[in-house]
C-alpha cells in the first residue's frame, strides 16, 4: 500500500465524508478449521470467540506471559469450529506458528494472505457502494460470503477509520476488478497517510507504538478486550496488575492550535511523564492531537507536549477525537 495516490489530505476527507478503498492485502491472514479449533483460539487469545456465534467477528488479542500484547487481532467466526485469523502484517509469521505449535492433530492451519488481495471500504457511503458492486454488505461485525465475478468472497464489517464500511477478502485473481469495480463506483483509492490519521482520529492503537510486547491492554485502556472467565495466555499476569494497579497508562491529548506532537516527543501532565507514541494533525479537527503514555497515572487535565525544544501547552482528552 502507498502512502499516498492523490494526498493524504483528501483521501483522508473522501473517507469522512463519501467512501475510500485501501488495499490492505499486508495484513496477516489464516483459516483455523476443525474439532478443537474454538478452544484452541480461547486458549491463544484474551477476548472470549464462544461468546460471539458464527457469520460474527471480534477484536481480540495474543499476549504473552506477562500479559504483553503480542498483536492485535481480528477474527471472523464462519462456522461452530471454523475462523479466519487476522494479525497484523508485521507479527503474521509469529502468530501463525504459535497457533500451530499449540493446535491439536485434527486442526488444520493454513495461511491464506499469498493467495488473497484483502481491500477495505470505509465512509459514509461505503455499505451502498458495496450494495452495488457485491448485491450486499455486511452489517458491524457481521461476516457474510458470496460470489463477484465468478469468485468467492468474504466481508466483515470492520475497518479501521471509525467509519461504516467493511473489509473484503477475495483470490487475488479477481482482486485488481474489485478494486476497479469499487473505484470506478466512487470510492477514493487512499493509501498508508490517511490510513494512519483516521485511526488516530478515533483513537485506534497501531501495534508497535501504542501496543507492544511491554504493555498490557489494562495500561493501554483496553481491558474491555478482555474475557475474564476463560483462561488464556496472559491472565494471571492482568489479574495480578489488576489487584495492584497500572504504572502507567495510555492518554489522548490535543494541542492548542496547529502544534503537531510526533512518535518520541517528550510529554507531560502535572509530576507525570512519558513519550508520545502517535501524534499527527487531525485535517478534521484543525489541531494537534495524540497518545502517549504517562507514569505514573494521573487524572489532571492540563499536559503539555515539547515540540522542536518548545513545551506546549495540551489538554488531556478521552479518545476517540472525533465522534463518529
Amino acid at each position: 500500500m502507498p502512502v499516498q495516490y492523490a494526498g493524504v489530505l483528501a483521501e483522508h476527507m473522501a473517507v469522512r465524508e463519501t467512501a475510500g478503498v485501501f488495499d490492505v492485502s499486508h495484513l496477516g491472514r489464516f483459516s483455523v478449521d476443525g474439532p478443537g479449533a474454538t478452544g484452541l483460539l480461547r486458549q491463544q487469545l484474551c477476548n472470549d470467540i464462544a461468546s460471539i456465534e458464527p457469520g460474527r467477528a471480534q477484536y481480540t488479542m495474543a499476549l504473552n506471559g506477562k500479559g504483553g500484547v503480542v498483536d492485535d487481532i481480528i477474527v471472523w467466526r464462519l462456522d461452530e469450529d471454523s475462523y479466519w485469523v487476522m494479525p497484523n502484517g508485521t507479527n503474521f509469521d509469529e502468530i501463525l506458528e504459535q497457533f500451530r505449535a499449540s493446535a491439536g492433530s485434527k486442526i488444520a492451519i493454513e495461511p491464506t494472505r499469498d493467495d488473497t488481495v484483502l481491500l477495505a471500504v470505509q465512509g459514509p457511503e461505503a455499505r451502498d457502494l458495496v450494495e452495488e458492486v457485491l448485491g450486499s454488505a455486511p452489517r458491524r461485525f457481521r461476516v457474510q460470503s458470496g460470489t463477484f465475478a465468478g469468485a468467492w468472497y468474504r466481508a466483515a464489517g470492520t475497518g479501521y477509520t471509525g467509519e461504516a464500511g467493511c473489509e473484503i477478502a477475495i483470490p487475488a485473481s479477481h482482486g485488481e476488478a474489485l478494486f476497479e469495480a469499487l473505484t470506478g463506483g466512487g470510492a477514493v483509492a487512499c493509501g498508508l497517510g490517511a490510513r494512519d490519521t483516521l485511526r488516530l482520529e478515533m483513537g485506534y492503537p497501531l501495534w508497535g507504538q501504542d501496543l507492544d510486547e511491554e504493555t498490557t491492554p489494562l495500561e493501554a485502556g483496553l481491558g474491555w478486550v478482555v474475557d475474564w472467565d476463560h483462561d488464556f495466555i496472559g491472565r494471571n499476569a492482568l489479574v495480578h496488575q489488576q489487584e495492584e494497579g497500572v504504572p502507567k497508562r495510555l492518554i489522548g491529548f490535543r494541542t492548542e492550535g496547529r502544534a503537531i506532537p510526533r512518535l518520541g516527543f517528550p510529554l507531560r501532565v502535572g509530576d507525570s511523564v512519558g513519550t508520545v507514541t502517535s501524534g499527527n494533525f487531525s485535517p478534521v479537527l484543525e489541531c494537534g492531537i495524540g497518545m502517549g503514555y504517562i507514569s505514573p497515572p494521573t487524572d489532571d487535565l492540563d499536559a503539555e507536549v515539547e515540540i522542536r525544544r518548545a513545551w506546549i501547552p495540551a489538554i488531556v482528552v478521552r479518545p476517540p477525537f472525533l465522534e463518529r
